[in-house]
């Protein structure tokens, strides 16, 4: 057994923007909520909408009957079943039919059939015996032209020429002549066919279809497969044209081979399609020809639609056409995830972006609003309650959400689902599409006769965020189709949640009592045996799924952004991100008393194992405090963390017969675990700047003999506590206190992000690099827009005050008298001064990007005007240690050590 331990900091580096991922699909970036295959006629499955592949494959493949099984069961006059038809045509061997043929069957399906099935089909038997003979070498060889690529074909695979040519053409041609069943004759017909067109004999394989095939007037699916082999015989001839046109016939006319059938109209004739329109005569031909126009330019099928709709408004390839195009649609509605220009570091460039985005969705939000009727009584309750409520600017933050009216949550152009821009060229007229296609559906679904188009009308209100009118066409809908009932079951319960505008304690009651089916877990046991069962990308968005983001944002939009966070990650997330603000709403939903049963069944169940809760969030506001440089605040908590469980990370372990197991990692008595041993060296300085390497390389002990407090090694308390007595001794006067202030200054720069320490208050087990670790996104009071999914994609920590560990330094300056310390406070000043620029760096703006023709010159200038800045008011203390203690040891072994500082005092 192969083990692989990864911790989930590493995991999370790859859950990024799924489209930024050489490994992701772009078929599991939307809910898929309308589902595309409740069409009715199940051959035109592979003709649905998808992106990852050729032709859409979300079906069983047994839902497209096999044309040629069909015709046989009918030929058996149904004496069969279709699976034992499918048996007895593709699976029982040819020696097995023989002894058939001979009266001593052997098969269990031929000894039920007995000896008198033969003699009542003699002729449909023998033509199988004959067809499993030559079935093996029905395959075209391959001929490597001297353009090809490598390609690696099985050398010894069987194919047409491996068969004596001559021998079975006379012996189908004698079988031909011999049989009187019209249908049997045929089949001989097509093997002629066939056989010809394998072995390159183009012009025999057209000649076959003339003698063999077209002059029995059976025009059945044996035909079609005849044609089949007809227009890739025609193909070989470069009669393209004629090829074409059988392959579009094959394409009309056949069930299981629709698939093929286009790809050969795709390489026989560049302008297929076009060519086709113009061959059409029938309606039926012209219908088919607008459906494969409309299919290959998809960027726009209304027009190709409305033509289909001339002819017949209830055909089936109308409502693949519409099928695509809603879930087109759904693709913008319907995100697994709403990306947040917030999120970004080009926060100032993209606001002017998502302020359009903005307005845009709030003309969407109009419909909703004008939704709610009130009655002459709410309207008074609600006068009332505006009245002695207080003014809304006089509420702030979490209690202003909470405080919203209906109506103000309703029209919040953050609530989803909405129209999200993808950022593609096309964005500006999707939401035009949205309008035509909802007219084409209206009108059609006035003139056909299937309730389809009333499920795709009110699929579309929907997504209109009309959801009164979308309920009432649901209601209304009369069907016995069962795949048609769960769409519209499915659409009834999407209505109502998305069109409630506070999810509050009565609601809940409502979801579990309603709709526990889709927000209860339900346990799945996976056959560990199947070789089968992993799927690379996952588990395919569900209709749960995206009610548990629209009930995530709602709760973020009121204010509670503890169950926000809960609905979408699990407790133990939250040491990827320690933001106070969130940790405190999750505490107080922890704390919360009398949890409804959603929240108690849906939303607790993710206060996962991280040992003692309590405990937990103790460790994580302790960190917070020491970051602050409140130790005393910092040790009240930590007393309260004694029981850490440690930072919660999991083993992944792997193994080639089994599938994959994770198991809480446990921490070795010796191994940092958030809590417990922190080297002394942590007060240190640098000897040289290396996070890979070991403390002991990368860090000096300063001398603690004054201070027999600081410990070898020291838990989190122990650490609070040595920083209390640091800071007393500090308040007094003479070297000691200095090296108490300076001891203090080292410890803030050192678990800093700068500083070889930095995983040691934002909740990490190590110091390699992360999210956490880039100023850039230090800054932001919630990055968040929407909801807490995808938590992991954006750092969420409150940034470090380098004036802290400053404030310190420039005590000891004061109080030293030793001018080598004093040289060697003053360039740790200067390290922490060098976190501010950074902090400013990161934050300043910058109007233009890559696409700007002049960038280059433009990031010369912009870095130009930087290292001005940087040297006028970043370099304070570089400049005071290079003008008064240039000539101290201290200085001159710095120099040796840090390459910016020897190049500045140069």
């Amino acid at each position: 057994m192969k083990k692989y331990i990864l911790s989930l900091a590493v995991v999370s580096l790859f859950y990024t923007q799924s489209d930024a991922c050489a490994w992701s699909d772009p078929d599991y970036d939307y809910f898929n909520l309308f589902t595309q295959t409740i069409i009715k006629d199940k051959a035109y499955l592979p003709f649905l909408h998808n992106y990852s592949s050729r032709f859409y494959g979300g079906y069983n493949s047994s839902l497209i009957p096999d044309d040629n099984i069909e015709t046989w069961k009918k030929f058996f006059n149904n004496q069969l079943s279709y699976s034992e038809t499918q048996n007895l045509v593709y699976k029982i061997s040819m020696n097995d039919l023989n002894a058939l043929k001979n009266g001593n069957p052997a098969n269990p399906l031929l000894q039920k059939l007995g000896t008198g099935f033969y003699q009542k089909y003699k002729d449909g038997i023998d033509y199988l015996i004959e067809a499993k003979y030559i079935e093996p070498f029905m395959s075209i060889n391959y001929i490597e032209s001297e353009n090809s690529f490598y390609y690696d074909r099985d050398t010894n695979r069987k194919n047409a020429t491996a068969i004596d040519y001559h021998k079975t053409i006379a012996a189908l041609t004698s079988l031909y002549n011999a049989a009187r069943n019209p249908e049997i004759k045929q089949r001989y017909g097509y093997q002629l066919v066939r056989l010809n067109h394998y072995t390159r004999n183009y012009d025999s394989a057209v000649q076959a279809f003339k003698t063999y095939v077209a002059p029995i007037k059976l025009k059945g699916s044996v035909y079609f497969m005849s044609l089949d082999q007809l227009a890739g015989a025609q193909r070989g001839l470069e009669m393209n044209s004629d090829a074409n046109w059988n392959f579009f016939q094959v394409f009309m006319n056949s069930k299981d081979r629709k698939e093929s059938a286009f790809v050969s109209m795709k390489l026989s004739d560049t302008a297929s399609f076009s060519n086709i329109l113009k061959r059409a005569n029938t309606n039926d031909e012209k219908n088919m020809a607008y459906f494969l126009l409309g299919y290959e330019d998809f960027n726009n099928p209304i027009p190709m639609m409305e033509k289909m709709y001339e002819i017949n408004p209830d055909s089936e390839i109308l409502k693949v056409m519409a099928a695509r195009s809603i879930n087109e649609l759904e693709r913008s509605y319907l995100p697994t995830y709403y990306y947040t220009s917030e999120a970004q570091k080009t926060e100032a460039k993209e606001n002017s972006k998502d302020n359009a985005s903005k307005n845009q969705s709030t003309d969407q939000t109009k419909t909703e609003v004008k939704e709610e009727k009130l009655s002459f009584w709410q309207k008074i309750v609600r006068f009332f309650k505006n009245l002695f409520g207080g003014s809304k600017s006089e509420k702030t933050g979490d209690n202003a959400k909470a405080d919203q009216s209906d109506d103000e949550l309703f029209s919040n152009p953050d609530r989803i689902p909405f129209y999200n821009r993808t950022g593609y060229y096309y964005d500006e007229k999707r939401q035009d599409f949205l309008d035509s296609l909802e007219k084409f559906t209206d009108k059609t679904k006035e003139k056909s006769k299937d309730e389809y188009w009333q499920i795709a009308d009110a699929y579309l209100k929907f997504l209109k965020k009309d959801y009164k009118a979308s309920s009432e066409i649901l209601n209304d809908i009369k069907t016995t189709n069962p795949e048609y009932l769960e769409e519209i079951k499915r659409m009834k319960v999407l209505n109502d949640i998305v069109s409630q505008p506070k999810i509050d304690a009565e609601y809940e009651d409502h979801l579990m009592k309603d709709y526990a089916e889709y927000f209860v877990e339900k346990k799945v046991v996976k056959d560990t045996a199947a070789t089968d069962n992993f799927d690379y990308y996952g588990e395919a968005p569900s209709t749960a799924d995206f009610l548990k983001d629209v009930i995530a944002n709602r709760y973020f939009l009121q204010g509670e952004d503890g169950k926000s966070f809960l609905m979408n990650n699990k407790l133990s997330d939250l040491q990827y991100n320690p933001n106070s603000s969130l940790v405190k709403s999750v505490e107080e939903f922890y704390r919360k008393p009398n949890k409804t049963q959603f929240e108690q069944q849906i939303i607790a169940k993710n206060m996962d194992s991280v040992g003692s809760v309590d405990a937990f969030f103790s460790t994580i506001y302790g960190d917070r405090a020491m970051r602050l440089a409140d130790f005393e605040k910092a040790k009240a908590y930590y007393e309260k963390a004694k029981s850490f469980a440690g930072i919660p990370r999991q083993n992944y372990d792997w193994n080639e017969k089994s599938s994959q197991t994770i198991t809480p990692k446990q921490y070795t008595p010796a191994e940092y675990n958030g809590f417990k041993n922190i080297s002394n060296l942590v007060f240190g300085h640098n000897v040289w700047e290396s996070f890979g390497s070991a403390d002991t390389e990368s860090m000096k002990a300063e001398n603690y003999t004054d201070f027999p407090f600081i410990k070898t090694s020291m838990d989190k308390l122990e650490l609070a506590d040595a920083l209390i007595k640091l800071k007393k001794i500090g308040n007094g006067t003479g070297e000691k206190a200095a090296k108490a202030n300076q001891l203090i200054g080292n410890l803030l720069y050192n678990t800093s992000i700068l500083g070889y320490y930095r995983e040691l208050f934002v909740m990490d087990i190590d110091n390699s690099n992360g999210g956490k670790y880039n100023f850039w996104n230090t800054d932001r009071k919630n990055p968040y827009k929407y909801y807490y999914k995808n938590f992991l994609d954006t750092s969420y920590i409150e940034p470090d005050n380098f004036d802290l560990s400053i404030n310190y330094y420039q005590k000891a300056l004061k109080l030293s008298n030793n001018k080598e310390e004093k040289a060697r406070i003053l360039f740790q000043m200067a390290s922490a001064e060098q976190g501010k620029y950074y902090q400013y760096e990161a934050k300043a703006p910058k109007d233009f990007d890559y696409s700007d023709p002049k960038w280059s010159e433009k990031e010369d200038a912009r870095q130009k005007e930087m290292d001005n800045l940087k040297n006028q008011k970043y370099r304070t203390y570089f400049v005071q240690l290079k003008a008064q203690y240039s000539d101290t040891e201290t200085t001159k072994n710095l120099m040796g050590s840090c390459s910016y500082f020897s190049y500045f005092m140069r």
